[in-house]
C-alpha cells in the first residue's frame, strides 16, 4: 500500500490532480463553517435519529451548523434519483434521453439540476421551519426569512455541484461521492469524542470504561473489514469461448463474468431514506400533528421500523441491481462475442442463469448491506448508548466505497500512463 501511494507522488499529473481536489475539500470545509444571514448563535445538537441527520449524512452537509452549505448536495442526489425512476418508461421522454447516449445523459443531467434546485428550495424551508419551532433559530421569524435562507442553502447546494464537477472533470473521483466523503470524515472525530466521553470521560454514561472504548474501536475495524469484504466481493461464473473464436488460444480456455454481491452499493440505503423523508416533509408543510405523528412513527428506536426500514433497503436492493445489471444484455454479449456458460446453451438459458444467480447473490449482499445500516441503531437500542456513539453503519459504507473507487480510478490512471510512456520510448 505504501509502494502504490509513492508511485502516486512520482506522477506529476497526478500529483496536481490530488493537489486540486484537496484545494476544493478546503473550500468545501472553509464554506461548512460559514453560517448562514439570518441565523442566530444557537447551539443545535440533531438527534441521531432524526430525520435532519439523516439528510445531513447522506447529503455530506452542515446542518447542525446552519452554513451557506447546510443541504450538502443531498437535493441533486434526490432529484437523480427521481428522474431515474421516471425514466424507467414512466415517461416516455426520459426514457427516450437514457437510451439516446451521451447527449441524452446530459439532457438528463440537466433536468436532474433543474429538479435539484426545487427540491433545495423545499427541503431548505422545511429545515429552516422546523428548527425554528425548536431552538428559535432565526433573527426575523417570517415567511420571507425562512424563503430567504433556504435560497441561501439552494445557492449553496448549486455551488458545491460546481466544485463536484470540478473535480470529476480535474481532480481525482466522482465528485459528488468525495464531497459526501469528506462531510462524513470531518464529522468523524466528534463522533469518536463521543464515544470516548461515553466511555472514559469525566460524565461517562457506561461502565465498560476503557474496556468498553477498546472493544468499540476493534468493532469499528471488524465492521470497515466486512463492509471492503461485501463491497469487493464477486460470484465468477465461468465463459468459455467457442472453437470458431478461440483462434491461436489454448483449447478450453477460460474466462470469467463477474458479478458483484453488491452490486447497487448504498444507493438502497438513500432510496429508503428519501422514501422516509418524503412523507415527513410533506406533512409538515401540510399539518404539525401529522409531522409530530410521523415522526413518532418513523422513529429509529421503535423496533416495527427497523424491521419497515430493512424491508424497504432489501426490497431496493434487488430493485436497483435489476435496473442496473441486465442479465439479457449480458448473454446477448456472450454470444456476439462467440462465448458461453459450459453447461448452458446460448441464448434464453443463459440469460435464465445468470439471472438466477445474480438473484442468489443479491439475497446475500441485500442481508449484509441491511446488517451494516441498521447495526448503530440496534447497539444503541440495545445498549442504551446514543446512536451517534454506536457504529455508523451507512456512514462507513459511503466513506470505503468512495475510497476503494478512488483508489481504483487513481491506480487505473497510473497504469495508463506507463503505458503511454512504455509506447513513447
Amino acid at each position: 500500500m505504501l509502494s502504490t501511494f509513492v508511485d502516486f507522488l512520482k506522477s506529476k499529473e497526478i500529483r496536481k490532480k490530488i493537489l486540486f481536489t484537496l484545494v476544493i475539500l478546503f473550500i468545501f470545509r472553509l464554506g461548512s463553517a460559514i453560517p448562514a444571514p439570518g441565523i442566530n448563535d444557537t447551539v443545535i445538537t440533531l438527534s441521531a435519529n432524526s430525520l435532519l441527520t439523516m439528510m445531513s449524512l447522506l447529503g455530506g452537509g452542515s446542518i447542525e451548523q446552519m452554513s451557506i452549505f447546510s443541504l450538502g448536495v443531498g437535493p441533486y442526489i434526490t432529484a437523480s434519483i427521481i428522474v431515474q425512476l421516471l425514466s424507467m418508461d414512466i415517461i416516455p421522454a426520459l426514457s427516450e434521453m437514457a437510451k439516446s447516449g451521451k447527449k441524452g445523459r446530459q439532457q438528463m443531467d440537466r433536468i436532474t439540476r433543474y429538479v435539484g434546485v426545487v427540491l433545495a428550495l423545499v427541503q431548505g424551508y422545511f429545515i429552516v421551519q422546523l428548527l425554528q419551532s425548536q431552538y428559535n433559530i432565526v433573527e426575523n421569524p417570517g415567511f420571507v426569512s425562512y424563503l430567504y435562507i433556504s435560497i441561501i442553502f439552494t445557492a449553496g447546494t448549486m455551488f458545491l455541484l460546481w466544485l463536484a464537477d470540478e473535480i470529476t472533470t480535474k481532480g481525482i473521483g466522482n465528485g459528488v461521492s468525495v464531497i459526501i466523503f469528506a462531510g462524513i470524515v470531518a464529522d468523524m472525530p466528534n463522533n469518536f469524542q463521543l464515544v470516548y466521553q461515553t466511555f472514559v470521560g469525566e460524565n461517562a454514561t457506561s461502565s465498560l470504561g476503557v474496556p468498553g472504548f477498546i472493544i468499540y474501536c476493534l468493532m469499528f475495524v471488524a465492521i470497515i473489514v466486512l463492509v471492503v469484504l461485501m463491497q469487493t466481493a464477486e460470484r465468477r461464473i465461468p465463459i468459455q469461448q467457442s472453437t470458431s473464436h478461440r483462434l491461436n488460444k489454448s483449447k478450453g480456455d477460460l474466462n470469467h463474468l463477474p458479478l458483484k454481491i453488491n452490486s447497487a452499493s448504498v444507493i438502497p440505503v438513500i432510496f429508503a431514506s428519501a422514501l422516509i423523508q418524503a412523507p415527513q416533509i410533506i406533512a409538515s408543510w401540510v399539518n404539525t400533528d401529522a409531522y409530530n405523528f410521523l415522526s413518532k412513527l418513523f422513529d429509529f428506536t421503535n423496533p416495527l421500523f427497523l424491521i419497515f426500514y430493512a424491508l424497504l433497503i432489501i426490497l431496493f436492493t434487488f430493485f436497483y441491481t435489476n435496473l442496473t445489471v441486465d442479465p439479457g444484455k449480458m448473454a446477448d454479449d456472450l454470444g456476439k462475442q462467440g462465448q458461453y456458460i459450459p453447461g448452458v446453451r446460448p441464448g434464453s438459458e443463459t440469460k435464465d442463469y445468470v439471472s438466477k444467480v445474480l438473484n442468489r447473490i443479491t439475497c446475500l449482499g441485500a442481508i449484509l448491506l441491511t446488517f451494516i445500516a441498521l447495526l448503530p441503531y440496534v447497539i444503541s437500542n440495545l445498549t442504551g448508548l446514543s446512536q451517534r456513539a454506536a457504529l455508523g453503519g451507512t456512514g462507513i459504507i459511503i466513506v470505503v466505497g468512495v475510497a476503494m473507487d478512488t483508489i481504483k480510478e487513481l491506480k487505473g490512471q497510473l497504469t495508463k500512463k506507463q503505458y503511454k510512456g512504455f509506447v513513447g520510448k
